[in-house]
C-alpha cells in the first residue's frame, strides 16, 4: 500500500464523527445546500427531505428551516411530487392504485394528498372507446410489455395464471387482473405460437 493511499484512509471521517460535524453547524444554508444536493437527483416529499437532513444529523431547527424555504421557493410541494410520482409509474412501471397509495404513503405524502391525486388519475381515465378504468389501462400497459414472454408459455390456463399473478404483484386488484389478463391473452396475436 502506497503512503498516500494509507494518509488518504487516516483522513476520511467515519459516519458518526461527520454526522457531529453536522450538529455542530450554525450555518442555514449548509442546511439548505445539503437539501438541494438531495433534490437533484429527483423530486421528493417534504418528509424524505426532513428525514434525510436529520439523518444526516443536522439539527431539528436548522432542517424545519430549511424544509419552509424549499417549501416557500417552490422545490417542495408534496401534491406536484405526488402527481409526478403517479405519472412517472404510469409511463415507465405501471402499478395498481393500492401500490400507488402505498408507494406514496411510505414517501411520507399526506393521505388527503394521496386522495386527490389519484381521484385525478381516475378522471383521467386512459382507455379509449368502452369507458376503462386508469388501474385497467395501467394493467393492458403492464401487460403489452410482458406480452412477448407470456406468449412463450404454450399453455393458454398456465398463460392466463403468470399473466394474473404479474398484475397482482404491482398492486392491482383482483377484478382488474382477472379482466384484463383475460382480455390480453384473448386478442389474437402475430407473435403467438402455435400449439
Amino acid at each position: 500500500m502506497t503512503e498516500g493511499a494509507d494518509a488518504g484512509r487516516r483522513r476520511r471521517s467515519s459516519y458518526a464523527q461527520r454526522r457531529a460535524e453536522r450538529a455542530k453547524v450554525d450555518d442555514p444554508a449548509e442546511v439548505l445546500d445539503a437539501a438541494a444536493r438531495y433534490l437533484e437527483a429527483r423530486p421528493r416529499s417534504v418528509t424524505e427531505v426532513r428525514r434525510r437532513l436529520t439523518t444526516m444529523g443536522f439539527r431539528a431547527e436548522l432542517v424545519d428551516g430549511a424544509v419552509t424555504r424549499l417549501a416557500g421557493m417552490g422545490y417542495l410541494d408534496d401534491e406536484a411530487f405526488a402527481r409526478s410520482w403517479v405519472a412517472s409509474r404510469d409511463r415507465a412501471r405501471p402499478r395498481g392504485e393500492h401500490a400507488l397509495r402505498r408507494e406514496l404513503q411510505l414517501k411520507g405524502v399526506d393521505r388527503g394528498v394521496v386522495d386527490a391525486v389519484l381521484d385525478e388519475r381516475e378522471d383521467g381515465g386512459g382507455g379509449e372507446g368502452e369507458f376503462v378504468t386508469a388501474d385497467e389501462a395501467a394493467a393492458e400497459r403492464l401487460l403489452a410489455k410482458k406480452l412477448p414472454s407470456l406468449l412463450r408459455e404454450p399453455d393458454p390456463r398456465r398463460r392466463l395464471q403468470k399473466a394474473y399473478g404479474v398484475l397482482a404483484r404491482n398492486g392491482f386488484p383482483p377484478d382488474v387482473c382477472s379482466t384484463v389478463s383475460r382480455r390480453a391473452l384473448a386478442e389474437p396475436t402475430v407473435d403467438e405460437p402455435s400449439t
